[in-house]
Formats: structure tokens, C-alpha cells, sequence
């Protein structure tokens, strides 16, 4: 994204959701070379107690939340719109567009879709998605967005964990507006 400078955030786990497996999760933001928007996110911790689904060919997939997935929500300042996407570890992802807080969910598709490269270690899973020119220009909103970001974690035993910049809530709600923490001005070239 012209204009983006590269950033590090941390995502929080929500207390009601022990992790032990996890010690952090950091995400890095920046423009993709296309112009439209790298994420890469960052988990350490006991890879080994984090169940991963296994890699397989790039494609839109639904339901990829249920599992170890990272996530960003993403809407413009002034509008109630959103869309959301899923990367999953497996390298499928899924993107929707909202009209309101959960409401018209719809699927998207885009002439080229996000890209998902994942690498692994014993500590470290390291998950890069680029979100196409395209989609971010398609985007709900003015010249500022709000982004979110959030990962769902699910550990060998099947519990899953839920992280994000901000919890407002006593349940996990990565839909909600007060998660949408992060403030990018989009480029007046889009």
C-alpha cells in the first residue's frame, strides 16, 4: 500500500481462552508489491502442541475459522461495511464482505486472489498473506481504513484460543467495530 509504513503489532489472547502452547503472536503490516497489503504473522511457542491443517493447493475454502487460522477485518472509517479474511495454514483462504456487524455476509471473489505462504519450525510458524491491489481497492469506506487483526488458534487437543489487538468483550468477537484498532490512510492513487 503506497504510503503504508511497515509496522509490528502483538496480538492479545482473550483471558478466557488458556493457550499454554503459545507464547506470543506478532504480526508485521505493510504495502505488498503489487500495492496492495502484506501481513505476516508470527506465532512462537511448542509448534508441536498447535494442530495445523496440511498444506494444500491454494484455493477459497469456508469454515477455515473452526481451525488454526489467521485472520484480518478490515473496513473503512465512516462505514459499517467490512470485509474479512481468513488464512489458513494449508494456504487456502476465504474473504467476506459485511454490510453491518454480521450482517449480509457474502463471499468475495477477486480476479487475483490473496496469496498465503506459510514456513514452520519447532518454535515458529511464520504465515504470509498479500491481500491483492484489487481487494483493497474494493474496500467499504473513506480514505482512512480499520483494520483488525486476530488469529484462532487450535491446540493438539482440539481447544481453540482466540487473539486479537483488542478484546471488549467477556466472548471472542473479532467482528466487533472495537477491534478494528489499527488506522491506515488509504492512498488517494486507488
Amino acid at each position: 500500500m503506497p504510503g503504508l509504513a511497515p509496522r509490528c503489532v502483538a496480538l492479545v489472547r482473550h483471558p478466557s481462552t488458556p493457550a499454554p502452547a503459545v507464547r506470543q503472536i506478532d504480526v508485521e503490516l505493510g504495502p505488498a508489491p503489487d500495492g496492495g497489503l502484506r501481513l505476516r504473522y508470527f506465532l512462537d511457542g511448542d509448534v508441536d502442541a498447535i494442530a495445523m491443517p496440511p498444506v494444500s493447493a491454494p484455493r477459497q475454502t469456508d469454515g477455515l475459522w473452526q481451525h488454526t487460522c489467521f485472520e484480518a477485518f478490515i473496513g473503512g472509517k465512516g462505514s459499517r461495511a467490512y470485509c474479512e479474511f481468513n488464512f489458513s495454514p494449508s494456504t487456502e483462504w476465504a474473504a467476506y464482505g459485511f454490510s453491518a456487524y454480521r450482517d449480509g455476509m457474502a463471499p468475495l471473489a477477486y480476479a487475483t486472489p490473496p496469496t498465503v505462504a506459510i514456513s514452520v519450525s519447532a518454535d515458529r510458524i511464520a504465515l504470509e498473506a498479500l491481500i491483492p491491489l484489487e481487494a483493497v481497492r474494493a474496500l467499504p469506506g473513506d480514505d482512512s481504513l480499520l483494520i483488525g487483526l486476530a488469529a484462532v488458534i487450535e491446540d493438539d487437543n482440539g481447544k481453540l484460543s482466540y487473539w486479537a489487538l483488542a478484546h471488549r468483550a467477556e466472548k471472542p468477537d473479532f467482528h466487533s467495530a472495537a477491534g478494528f484498532v489499527l488506522e491506515v490512510e488509504r492512498a488517494s492513487t486507488w
